[in-house]
């Protein structure tokens, strides 16, 4: 080796060196620009997470579209995929279509964090919706923060979900709040001694019976009596003779609709007579056929109500809906779906680079959305702000009983 040889390779070596320790050590691929490689080709680095290079922008969705809470995933999934045939429809961002990859985790929490996991490590996605249940969101949460992809909930309310980190985001209000706004509601309807019927297995139910508790005692009332249940089972007898002993104003039942209509059903059975409350859980077309009429004039809250609204923006989605699903009145799920899908979409726009790190910074700067589930600002917390309303169930229909601001409730 010549001389001139030897400083060309010690120059090399220099270059190799600064390379790795002064800019930091970079993938192959991140070399490339945007809009190379294959379609939907995404790519991932060290510092930016999931990155686009193709022509698709691939965005995971994880749901239960089959299992116990199947009408939960359902519903959110069609809300998901109309917003993003929209924003196709639009021309996309930049010029590249939306592709949604879906995944089934069967309403089980394991299988929730094993499909993310598909998601932004085999198919690469930029960001990742899901889930509707707060224990399957706690569960795949982890997976979306190590890896730096934006996760965004349609409608897991417990607080702790956001907690993990900070590429956890909502679109719904969450437990600290609605619970708070049902205890609220059951002292303005004169519900001052109430028991609480929680599902042990359920992070949201337990979540959920113990704030409202907390609220209800610091406005003066007294908790009756707190049995607890599992979700599966099918005879609650037990339970409710222990409730009725207590004899209560009213009952809350902060579960899924999958228990729900079983309960309402034995406790008139029974004859416990007294209102039963409960939270967005019941929000499923199955409710009404599971509790027959055992149901009638009980209340919950919920995020979103569609009939005679005269916002426009509201107008147009129930009409583009029903368009896309004939026959099909949507829901507070399909509603937050969209929403959650929306609110990625706009941050994408607004997104510096197409990548999973700069995606999760525009989501986070989301202020005054205008969604159908109401109008949308993330906070500190990465959680919506939002209003909660409370329905009456009447024959087979939910109707709007009262409304609440957080400042209202003392949020």
């Amino acid at each position: 080796m010549n001389q001139q040889r030897r400083k060309s390779s010690l120059l090399g070596a220099l270059l190799v060196s600064a390379a790795l320790f002064g800019g930091g050590c970079k993938d192959k691929e991140e070399s490339k620009p945007n809009g190379t490689g294959k379609s939907g080709e995404t790519t991932t680095t060290a510092s930016r997470g999931n990155v686009v290079t193709g022509d698709t922008i691939k965005i995971g969705e994880y749901g239960s579209l089959t299992g116990d809470n199947s009408t939960f995933g359902i519903s959110t999934d069609r809300g998901i995929k109309l917003a993003i045939e929209e924003a196709n429809a639009a021309g996309g961002i930049n010029g590249k279509k939306l592709e949604l990859v879906a995944e089934d985790d069967n309403s089980k929490s394991e299988q929730a964090k094993t499909v993310v996991q598909k998601l932004v490590s085999s198919e690469k996605v930029i960001a990742v919706i899901g889930e509707v249940a707060s224990s399957r969101s706690m569960m795949a949460a982890p997976v979306c923060q190590e890896a730096k992809v934006p996760m965004v909930s349609p409608s897991s309310t417990n607080p702790k979900v956001t907690a993990i980190g900070d590429y956890i985001f909502r679109v719904c209000f969450t437990d600290d709040f609605q619970a708070v706004v049902a205890a609220q509601f059951a002292w303005d309807q004169g519900f001052k001694n109430v028991a609480v019927f929680t599902d042990v297995k359920s992070d949201y139910s337990k979540a959920f019976g113990e704030l409202f508790a907390n609220k209800l005692k610091a406005l003066g009332g007294k908790i009756a009596a707190e049995p607890t249940y599992q979700s599966g089972d099918v005879d609650f007898k037990a339970q409710l003779a222990t409730i009725k002993g207590a004899t209560p104003d009213a009952i809350l039942v902060p579960g899924y609709y999958t228990e729900v209509g079983t309960i309402a059903r034995q406790a008139r059975e029974i004859g416990v007579t007294v209102p039963l409350l409960g939270g967005d859980g019941w929000e499923s077309d199955q409710l009404i056929p599971g509790a027959g009429t055992a149901l009638e004039g009980c209340f919950f809250t919920n995020h979103y109500f569609a009939h005679d609204l005269p916002d426009p923006n509201i107008k147009s989605f129930v009409a583009a809906f029903q368009k896309a699903y004939p026959g099909k009145q949507p829901g507070a799920l399909d509603a937050l779906g969209y929403d959650a899908a929306k609110v990625i979409i706009e941050a994408l726009k607004r997104s510096k680079s197409l990548d999973s790190v700069a995606l999760r910074d525009a989501i986070a700067d989301t202020k005054g959305f205008a969604g159908v589930s109401g109008k949308i600002t993330l906070d500190e917390k990465r959680n919506a702000r939002k209003e909660a309303l409370v329905f009456e169930i009447k024959g087979k229909e939910f109707k709007p009983k009262k409304s609440y601001k957080p400042e209202q409730v003392g949020l």
